[in-house]
C-alpha cells in the first residue's frame, strides 16, 4: 500500500432503512477502493437490510397485540351485553312472577269476602228462621171466656187499625148480650124485618157481612168475629166503640 494513501471509510445504516454509504478518501494519484473496502461495504449494505425486516416485524407485532386487544375488548363488551340482557330477562320474569302472585291474591281475597258475605247471609237468614220458629211457638194465646175474646179481638183491630178499648166493648157486649155469644133479638124491628141481631154485640146480618174483619170467621156467632165485625161498624159510623152508650 502506497506511503501517503489515505483512506477514509463510512458506513452508516440510517433509521428508516436508507441504503448504507461508504466514502473513501484519497489522494489524486492514490489507487481505487481495493477489494477489501467492497466487501465491507457491501457487508453494511446487508446490514440496512436486516433493520428493515426487524423493523417490520416489530410493526407486525404491534398491529397483532393491537388486534388481539380489540378482540378482548370486543368479547367483554359482548359478555357484558349477554350479562346485561339476562339480567333484564330476570328481572322481567320476577315482575312477572310478583304480578301474578297479587293477582291471585287477590282474586283468593275476593273468593273470600265473597264466601264470608254469604256465610254471613247465610247465618242472619238462619237466625231469622229461629226468630220466626220462636214466635210462632210463643204464639199469644186467649182464654176461651169474655176476657179472652175481648183480648183477641182488641189485637185485630189494632193491626188493621180500628179504634176501641177493651172498656169499651166490655160495656156495650154487657148491655146488649150480657156476655152470651148466641144471644138473638126475636122481638125488635130487625126481627120483624126478618133480619134480627145475633151475637154478643148484637150485629143484624147485613151488617155483619158488610164489615166482617178479614181473618174472622164468617159465622156471625162466632164471638170474635162479632166483636170485631161491630167495633168496625161502630167505628165507621160513630168514631169508636167507645163512642156507643146505647143500642145501635
Amino acid at each position: 500500500m502506497p506511503k501517503n494513501t489515505h483512506k477514509i471509510a463510512i458506513a452508516g445504516a440510517a433509521t428508516l432503512g436508507a441504503a448504507a454509504l461508504a466514502f473513501s478518501v484519497v489522494p489524486a494519484d492514490a489507487q481505487t477502493t481495493t477489494k477489501t473496502d467492497a466487501v465491507s461495504s457491501a457487508r453494511v449494505a446487508y446490514s440496512s437490510e436486516q433493520v428493515k425486516d426487524v423493523k417490520g416485524s416489530v410493526t407486525d407485532q404491534l398491529a397483532g397485540a393491537s388486534v388481539k386487544a380489540d378482540a378482548i375488548e370486543a368479547k367483554k363488551k359482548a359478555a357484558a351485553a349477554a350479562a346485561a340482557k339476562k339480567k333484564a330477562a330476570a328481572a322481567k320474569a320476577a315482575a312477572a312472577k310478583t304480578a301474578a302472585a297479587k293477582k291471585k291474591a287477590a282474586a283468593a281475597a275476593a273468593a273470600k269476602k265473597k264466601a264470608a258475605a254469604a256465610r254471613k247471609a247465610k247465618e242472619a237468614a238462619s237466625r231469622s228462621a229461629k226468630r220466626a220458629a220462636i214466635k210462632k211457638a210463643v204464639t199469644k194465646t186467649y182464654a176461651n171466656n169474655l176476657d179472652g175474646w175481648i183480648k183477641r179481638s182488641l189485637d185485630i183491630m189494632k193491626s188493621k187499625g180500628i179504634p176501641g178499648s177493651y172498656h169499651g166493648l166490655h160495656k156495650n157486649i154487657m148491655r146488649e148480650s150480657s156476655g152470651n155469644p148466641n144471644a138473638i133479638n126475636n122481638w125488635d124491628i130487625n126481627a120483624i124485618n126478618g133480619i134480627p141481631s145475633k151475637g154478643l154485640l148484637q150485629v143484624i146480618p147485613p151488617t155483619f157481612k158488610a164489615y166482617h174483619v178479614p181473618g174472622t170467621s164468617w159465622n156471625i156467632y162466632d164471638p170474635v168475629a162479632n166483636i170485631t165485625a161491630a167495633a168496625n161498624y161502630a167505628a165507621d159510623r160513630y168514631g169508636s166503640i167507645d163512642n156507643v152508650n146505647s143500642a145501635y
